[in-house]
């Protein structure tokens, strides 16, 4: 057999179509340049310093997704299916599908919103639900993420499209947060905020810049209540920050004899 015959050997047979060994040739031809484009496009994506990682991802995922789409369609119009005859046949199957499968097709379509727009991206750290996690994965139809008891939660992408999410590093990797302290009314108040500034300027999770501040907040009916205010880029796990600036607060505030007031309650 020559080279010509050995490409035209029918090897299966269904009805009108006929796989021949020439199209499996096309099909391994197709999935090589699928799979070279795939690796050359990462890899252009992910060289650059211009794009965010978060965005170099969302990228990548989409020209990879729209390279696998052309990649099957042209697989099978190499093994002979017709694709538009394939669409026409199964039209009434779809919409009966679609309705039964409203919910999926909405995070399909949420997974390519995500990836085009790039308002949550992986890395991000965004408050869902009252839960705040960091985003790991974007697929087409769910986003993984791991929260703060390191726990890994998997969210339907129609969640982060139709709900109101915060994203702590949407615009910058840096956030400002508070903790409080109650002071006694007979205390210096230009001690505390000495103190407090002081207390937060050594802890080197808190940034120089923005500098961290101190905020007079209100008059209590037994104490007189402050915040301190800082920016960190540890975002995911600022409550460890929160945590140990409450114990130096403390701290001091026994050092140096501040009573920090109990809550009144009246008597019944």
């Amino acid at each position: 057999m020559n080279i010509q015959e050995i490409l035209n050997y029918t090897i299966i047979k269904i009805g009108n179509i006929e796989i021949r060994f020439s199209s499996l040739v096309g099909l391994l031809m197709t999935s090589f340049i699928a799979i070279i484009l795939i690796f050359f496009i990462k890899r252009a994506i992910y060289r650059t310093n211009k794009i965010e990682e978060g965005k170099k991802y969302s990228l990548f995922n989409l020209f990879k997704y729209t390279i696998l789409t052309l990649a099957i369609a042209n697989s099978f119009q190499v093994l002979g299916f017709d694709i538009s005859v394939i669409l026409a046949g199964s039209a009434a199957l779809l919409v009966g599908l679609g309705i039964g499968l409203q919910t999926l097709f909405k995070d399909f379509v949420s997974g390519i919103i995500l990836l085009i727009d790039a308002s949550i991206k992986v890395g991000d750290v965004i408050e869902v639900n009252d839960v705040v996690c960091k985003i790991q994965e974007i697929t087409l139809r769910t986003t993984s993420a791991i929260t703060r008891d390191d726990k890994y939660i998997i969210l339907p992408n129609s969640i982060l499209t139709s709900n109101q999410i915060q994203n702590w590093t949407h615009n910058s990797d840096i956030s400002r947060f508070e903790v409080k302290a109650n002071i006694d009314y007979d205390t210096d108040i230009n001690q505390i905020k000495k103190i407090l500034l002081d207390l937060v300027n050594q802890n080197e999770a808190v940034l120089d810049n923005p500098k961290p501040f101190v905020r007079f907040t209100d008059f209590g009916d037994s104490a007189l209540f402050f915040s301190i205010f800082f920016w960190t880029k540890d975002l995911f796990r600022v409550e460890n920050i929160r945590s140990d600036l409450r114990f130096s607060i403390y701290e001091r505030f026994r050092a140096k004899k501040i009573k920090i007031p109990f809550p009144q309650h009246d008597a019944i």
